[in-house]
């Protein structure tokens, strides 16, 4: 038996979503990737939120929050980068929002990377795990979008995330109410129920 009715997923889920169309299977897709996460966190540190509603909430809220706010300004089918993507957040999330995306996680610590691996086929995505560090990728990977969420050094991990924006490509940072400089110039917008995070939006030309 799921942990969480979808009906109450969809509810929690409204301040991030609205009324905004989404794919007719994400309610499912949430509450078999939130049952996945909860086992693997049984005995893998994923996260350190333990209870599931607030898992669903500042996990998956957030980041479809993100993944809305990046759907019109991508192609349909765009390449984005989850840098640092631990337990899948936003990545996952906005790929089930965004199924035509070609999303890669990107995580190299390798149970975390076990543990998307295996959601990527729980969910039968075709999302790729990168399973080493960003910096490993090929000189020649652009992405037209990267996202980055709860990263230990932002401002190390924006000196490794920007170069791999593709021309006109947007980076989309959730973070905490001091941002780093390099986000200074970008479009911030206040994450629903919290006063402490938004999303950073940056366009790179």
């Amino acid at each position: 038996m799921p942990t969480l009715p979808q009906t109450r997923i969809a509810d929690l889920l409204t301040p991030y979503l609205g009324d905004s169309p989404i794919p007719e299977n994400l309610y499912d897709s949430l509450s078999t990737y939130l049952d996945l996460l909860l086992k693997w966190n049984a005995r893998t540190n994923l996260t350190a939120i333990r209870e599931p509603e607030e898992i669903v909430r500042r996990h998956l809220g957030e980041s479809l929050f993100a993944g809305l706010h990046l759907a019109p300004l991508l192609e349909p089918n765009a390449t984005l980068l989850d840098f640092g993507s631990g337990a899948g957040f936003p990545g996952l999330p906005i790929q089930l929002l965004l199924p035509q995306l070609r999303v890669t996680l990107a995580e190299s610590q390798g149970k975390k990377a076990s543990f998307l691996r295996e959601a990527v086929r729980t969910l039968n995505l075709k999302t790729e795990v990168w399973a080493k560090r960003v910096e490993d990728l090929p000189t020649a990977a652009k992405f037209n979008a990267v996202t980055l969420r709860a990263v230990d050094n932002m401002p190390s991990a924006l000196a490794a995330a920007i170069p791999r924006i593709a021309p006109a490509g947007w980076l989309a940072a959730l973070t905490g109410d001091s941002p780093s400089p390099e986000l200074a110039a970008s479009t911030k917008l206040a994450i629903p129920g919290s006063a402490q995070t938004f999303l950073a939006l940056q366009q790179y030309l």
